[in-house]
């Protein structure tokens, strides 16, 4: 059976809120077929051209690259993404994999997938906005798909940029904390000596930084301070 033999190309235009270039491709046997105007050019394939079954795979191919990026690029234009959440997101919409990430490749080699840079601000907000202590931010960036020597380097960057100290950070959370508690677990927080209702309030604040992210140290000052700022 001879190859099909393009007869007619398309011009279409796809909907959605960045709109790409698409055309029909009309051949002489079987059913029209939708690609990428740039798919197309790519392998300069035009009226009067044969479209044999390995060159329609390469076509199908290329425009499934095109339409990768433009999803990618569109997800970027909302927020900063991580390699890995792009990748999350292009597999809910179908895409596949062998040909996600060689175009996540391409998207990382121009820089516009940069996991240390979304890393570095994510952290920026959460000192900002919502302090937290290191191993809380590192939890919060694997999450996010970032490598965990990635993370922990990022966050000790930030932190020195920004000149903050991880004990600075819980300080912060401790004053919100002291600002939502009644004055009885203020007044035990505070009491000196040892006692149940004592104990039972140091738990609590420890509990709550430990469950921000704070380890060590900062725990320990955090918890001093908390107390030598409620008998001052």
């Amino acid at each position: 059976m001879a190859d099909s033999m393009i007869t007619r190309v398309e011009l279409l235009r796809s909907r959605g809120p960045v709109p790409a270039l698409r055309v029909r491709i009309h051949m002489d046997r079987g059913e029209p077929l939708e690609v990428a105007l740039e798919a197309l050019e790519r392998l300069s394939i035009g009226v009067g051209d044969a479209l044999p079954p390995n060159r329609k795979l390469q076509l199908l191919d290329a425009d499934s690259d095109v339409r990768i990026r433009d999803a990618a690029l569109n997800l970027l234009s909302f927020r900063a993404r991580t390699r890995a959440e792009l990748r999350r997101k292009l597999l809910t919409k179908g895409f596949p994999a062998a040909r996600i990430d060689p175009g996540l490749d391409r998207l990382e080699a121009c820089g516009l997938v940069d996991d240390t840079a979304v890393a570095a601000a994510f952290v920026r907000d959460r000192l900002r906005h919502r302090p937290r202590g290191k191993v809380r931010l590192s939890q919060e960036l694997r999450t996010k798909g970032i490598d965990g020597d990635i993370a922990q380097r990022v966050i000790d960057e930030v932190l020195e940029a920004e000149e903050v100290t991880e004990t600075d950070l819980a300080h912060r959370v401790v004053d919100g904390w002291i600002r939502r508690q009644g004055t009885t677990t203020l007044q035990a927080l505070a009491s000196s000596g040892h006692s149940a209702e004592r104990e039972k309030a140091r738990r609590r604040l420890q509990g709550y930084l430990v469950r921000r992210g704070f380890r060590g140290a900062a725990l320990v000052r955090a918890t001093e301070m908390a107390v030598e700022t409620l008998r001052a």
